[in-house]
This record gives structure tokens, sequence and C-alpha cells, in this order.
């Protein structure tokens, strides 16, 4: 969507406040919204705080078929190109945003609230005002973003560096590895991490016939175990913390591994405890993602696939992380076996198109053509009918 919105095209044009539909359904509120995505229902408006809504996090509320968003955030805060919310506005979403922090207080899950013009109403009473967006107001916001794209990411590689220069160690030392009950050696591994089209990636590589050639060791981070599952695949191995994995996932018998920070905490590890499934813990001050990757090298994976991994600085805002210094480390670590399939099915498109099928059909003529020139039993067959019809 954002390549739409470039410098030079042609302006989208901007819908009056008040011109804009009153929507009206049961809010869900919701303060971490890759959570509130799982349980809200179809028609219901999600009641956000979320500054800068990354693609994911969007494109999970439209699965869960909410007909509005209110955010208390900037939905784009102009600080970079984050074109997910954009998604809103083409699936005729409604939306309410920047009405500040306090609705998360003011309006209680299932209350009845209704998107009037710029205001939030509960019983015909205004809560909070905001801005109503449309595609012309998120496309002006965007183009204010790429102008200060510059400094952003100046600010982005100066963090890089500065936790390069603590992290370098991610390069040349031996990590200390869990012990993980699979074998990784000589296999092909495929690393699966809840990122943008991860699932449209995931997808080709299943009708491609990879999986079934190959049937690679599948690791699943966080949510990417469920994409696994939701495919027929059960993974081999659930890393992350484990907040975004369904207890379906936790207890589909994969080798489960904990990212723990290097103080010692383990979040992901209390909710193992509480469903009462094993588990290891990986202290490590990179990405869930970044640790997968470690583990299949180092365990000696002949190839790494990845679907769906973070490896640009929108990738790295939209997460909420100033820098990717682990990442761009283990990618030079693993680079010799690392096939990042991060948006390849916009490579391939299986369709069969007309201009296509012609060819096809005339060969199959002139194949039948030829064939019954030179087979006498079929030249015995049409003779019968040609007398007949005399």
């Amino acid at each position: 969507m954002a390549d739409d919105q470039t410098t030079g095209s042609p302006p989208v044009p901007t819908t009056p406040p008040d011109a804009r539909p009153r929507v009206t359904g049961v809010a869900r509120v919701g303060r971490r919204t890759k959570d509130l995505a799982k349980t809200i229902l179809p028609g219901e408006i999600a009641i956000i705080d979320h500054e800068d809504l990354d693609t994911v996090a969007t494109e999970s509320l439209l699965s869960a078929g909410i007909v509005a968003v209110v955010n208390a955030a900037a939905c784009i805060s102009g600080r970079y190109p984050n074109s997910g919310p954009l998604l809103l506005p083409v699936a005729g979403v409604s939306v309410l945003d920047g009405v500040g922090s306090e609705v998360m207080d003011l309006v209680a899950d299932g209350t009845e609230v209704t998107i009037e013009g710029d205001e939030l109403l509960v019983d015909g009473e205004v809560v909070v005002r905001g801005t109503r967006q449309d595609l012309g107001t998120f496309g002006e916001v965007l183009e204010v973003s790429r102008l200060n794209m510059g400094d952003e990411l100046q600010r982005f590689a100066e963090n890089t560096l500065n936790y390069i220069q603590r992290e370098g160690h991610l390069l040349i030392d031996q990590p200390d590895l869990p012990d993980i009950p699979v074998e990784f050696r000589g296999r092909h591994v495929l690393v699966v991490v809840r990122g943008v089209d991860y699932k449209k990636d995931l997808d080709l590589l299943r009708r491609s016939g990879y999986l079934k050639e190959q049937k690679p060791l599948l690791i699943g981070v966080d949510g990417g175990a469920d994409a696994l599952l939701e495919l027929g695949y059960r993974p081999d191995v659930i890393i992350g913390d484990m907040d975004s994995v369904s207890p379906t996932a936790l207890r589909c018998g994969a080798a489960l591994v904990v990212h723990g920070y290097t103080d010692g905490r383990a979040p992901g590890a209390e909710l193992l405890e509480e469903l009462g499934v094993p588990y290891v813990v990986f202290a490590s001050t990179g990405t869930s993602e970044d640790i997968a990757m470690l583990v299949a090298f180092e365990r000696g994976a002949d190839l790494i696939v990845a679907v769906g991994t973070h490896s640009s600085m929108v990738d790295f805002l939209d997460k909420g992380r100033a820098g990717m210094a682990s990442t761009f480390l283990v990618r030079m670590k693993v680079g010799p076996i690392l096939v990042d399939a991060k948006g390849v099915n916009r490579l391939y498109d299986n369709r069969v198109r007309k201009r296509d099928l012609i060819p096809l059909v005339v060969a199959a003529i002139i194949t039948l053509a030829i064939i019954s020139a030179v087979s006498d039993p079929i030249r015995t067959v049409v003779r019968g009918l040609l007398l007949s019809v005399r």
C-alpha cells in the first residue's frame, strides 16, 4: 500500500469528518493488540493503545472481522513510513485515532459505543475526541514520515553500532546451547516467524512441494508455531517468550525453548510451568528469531530457510526496537547457509493465464490429429463414422 503514496502520485481525497459513516458496536478494550485480536468478535470495535500500529497487528485485527479501531495513540506517528494502518480504510474499517490513553479506563470492555465524526460516544455522551482517519489523511502522515526518514535512519544506525559494541561476541563466541531433543545435523531447517506475509510465503513453500520433498525440521518462533499447525504441520521446535503461542501449539509435542534474558529472567517459563509441559531456556540478548537461527547453525543444519523474519529498519521499528545489532551479527554468522524466503510469494504466481491456454489447446489438437493420421485403428473408426453418416 505504501507504494501507492509515493511523491508525485495523485493525492488521495480526504473525506470530511462529518461525511464519514457513523459506526456503532460492542467495544473490546485491550492494551496488547495481538492478544485482543484473539478474542474480539466480528462486528466489534477494537479499542487499543498502539503507537505505530504494525502490519501484522493490523492484519490480525482485520482477520477477526472488526468494524472499527479506536486508538489511544497514533496509528502512524510520522517517525518512519509505517504503512500497516492503511490496510484498515482499504478494508472499510473506520479509524478514530489519537484519542488519548484515558479511553482505556473510560470505556469498559463490552460496552456499546458509537463513533460519530471525530467523537466516541457512550449512551449518547461524548467520551473522547480524536482524529478520524482515511486513506487520504493516513497518506499525508505517511508522506511526512518519509521526509523524516533520514533522521530516523541515522538514529537507528547509531543505536545498532552501539549495540554491536556490546553484543559483538555473538559473532565469534560459541553459545551455550540448551539440550534440545531434536536432530538438526544435515537437515534443512525452516524457521517461521510471525512477520509480514508469513502465511502467504509459508503457503507457497507448501504448494511448491518444498515441504513435502525436503521434509525440513520445522521451528515456529512464537506465533509462527500456530501458522504451521494451521497448514497441517506440527512444529518440531517452538522458540520464543511464548506470549503469542496458543495452548494447542504448546501441547503439540514440539520441543519448547524459552527465550530468556541474560539477567536470568525468563517470563515465558511461568506459562509453561502452569501448563505442566517440559521446556529449556536459552538466554540471549538477541531476538527469538535470532536464537532460532543460531541454534540451527550451531547444531549443524545444512540449510536455514527463514519465513516472516525481520530484517529491515521498518521491521524493527514496528517491533519497538531502536536497533538491530543481534540480527545483523547473527545473519553475518549464519549467512552461508541462510535462505531468506520473506516475500517469496511475490515472485511466483501460479494462476493459469488465458493466453497460456491457447497454445496448449492448439498443441493438443495438433497432437490428436497426428495420432489419428498414423494410427490404423483410429483411421478405421473414422472411416466407419463417415460411412454411417453417408
